[in-house]
């Protein structure tokens, strides 16, 4: 798991070869015009959302992580709470894994609790399992899935 400022991407972007253009899309003005936008030739995928946020209990209904996809999470404005653990300290499955949506859940408890503030991100890797969207007021939020 990585958090930081926007400002701060480039020092990620050999990561992964498609985090430059995640970021760079990012980084335009225009946030609305991300929601739903396809990057095949990156494989990247962005969601906008904005809305109601959920309790921490709310969001550990939904403890995930993903097989085949990196998750970019960025706080538009406002802030929004992630309760985070360690994939390999996750022992309690909840499901099986969806291959359709990659995603695989869990009933464990988190090991952190942190808040991301506007401007800033964080990204996920398959070893992440992260319940996301925690808030008392509304989201301005983008995720970016980022194809393995």
């Amino acid at each position: 798991m990585i958090i930081d400022f926007i400002e701060n991407s480039a020092q990620y972007e050999t990561l992964h070869p498609s985090f430059k253009i995640a970021f760079d899309y990012l980084k335009q003005t225009d946030k609305e015009a991300l929601d739903g936008l396809v990057d095949e030739n990156a494989g990247v995928k962005m969601f906008a959302y904005k809305g109601e946020g959920k309790s921490k209990e709310k969001s550990l209904e939904t403890f995930e992580c993903h097989d085949k996809n990196i998750d970019i999470q960025f706080c538009v404005s406002g802030s929004e709470g992630f309760l985070w653990k360690p994939r390999v300290k996750c022992l309690t499955p909840n499901g099986d894994y969806n291959t359709e949506k990659d995603v695989r859940f869990f009933s464990d408890a988190p090991d952190t609790y942190f808040e991301l503030q506007a401007n800033q991100f964080v990204i996920f890797f398959p070893e992440d399992v992260h319940a996301p969207m925690i808030s008392e007021n509304d989201l301005d939020k983008i995720v970016v899935k980022v194809l393995i």
